[in-house]
């Protein structure tokens, strides 16, 4: 087992939400197969080639894939192939909710408690022989260019999470036009997102949602840039694509008490129960009475 590892996620900012660039030489696996009780994982192939590993069988895996590990569900990894392999990884962050004795070296549940050991656990992981690949790729592997795109204006988005059937978070790839915009400037109370550049370059604008009509914050992008926005920063964000055009992928929690605020048509949309509505902008205390 071997890997570099790049954490993006925290490097960004992010809060909750972990993104990993993940390379691997030829025959490098990074982890043993495992299952997350909470956090869906989303994989995005950057390049090369491998094979995944879903509980007893291998499947072939390429450039523009995108993977689905849904929690709770089969045991995964990764390997590289001949020509190596590069994927993004994105995923929840998981906090246990467990307690310490660290003089004493145990830990405990609501059931009871285990020892602590010293080391680290993949120093008792067996050997793991890699089956044949089998014949065909189970729904939750899908290539961006086998998905239908969503044209609207000089964009395409492909929703390929859900293509590859997420439950939890989503992972869209947007192309964009030069001078297009990503989408309609947003921002949310509760779904946290990570942006990531994977070809052209543009620029990231940041307006604050108040006043209306404020002027936004210019930032360069370039292929290799990553964006974290958390939730609840009061500020909207989209990309603009400059003269080469420009194509990211963007991840988020699905969050069905999240808010969704566009500052420049003053709507609001609230999308666990898929509603829209354009709210009249007041004065914070405006008829609110004092005495």
């Amino acid at each position: 087992m071997a890997a570099t590892w790049s954490p993006l996620g925290a490097a960004a900012g992010s809060w909750k939400a972990g993104v990993t660039r993940i390379e691997l030489e030829p025959g490098e696996q990074p982890t043993p197969p495992h299952i997350h009780g909470a956090a869906e994982e989303i994989f995005y192939v950057l390049g090369g080639s491998g094979l995944t590993l879903l509980d007893d069988d291998a499947h072939e895996i390429r450039a523009g894939d995108c993977i689905v590990y849904k929690s709770s569900h089969e045991a995964h990894t990764i390997r590289a192939g001949d020509d190596g392999l590069d994927v993004i990884a994105f995923g929840a962050r998981e906090y246990l909710d467990t307690g310490e004795l660290p003089r004493g070296g145990t830990m405990w549940s609501i059931t009871g408690f285990i020892e602590i050991e010293p080391g680290h656990p993949w120093d008792r992981e067996p050997w793991l022989d890699w089956p044949e690949p089998t014949a065909g790729r189970p729904p939750t592997i899908v290539n961006t260019q086998d998905v239908e795109p969503d044209v609207r204006g000089g964009r395409r988005r492909r929703d390929l999470a859900r293509a590859a059937g997420s439950r939890w978070t989503g992972l869209k790839h947007i192309e964009m036009d030069p001078g297009v915009l990503s989408g309609p400037p947003h921002v949310h109370s509760a779904e946290e997102e990570i942006l990531v550049v994977l070809d052209g370059d543009g620029t990231l604008e940041l307006t604050r949602s108040m006043p209306p009509g404020a002027e936004p914050e210019l930032h360069p992008v370039r292929r290799g840039s990553v964006v974290a926005r958390p939730p609840g920063t009061g500020v909207a964000h989209a990309f603009r694509a400059r003269d080469s055009g420009m194509t990211l992928i963007a991840w988020g929690t699905r969050e069905p008490n999240d808010i969704c605020w566009y500052p420049r048509s003053q709507k609001i949309f609230w999308r666990g129960v898929g509603v829209v509505g354009r709210i009249e902008q007041l004065d914070y205390w405006e008829g609110e009475e004092l005495e």
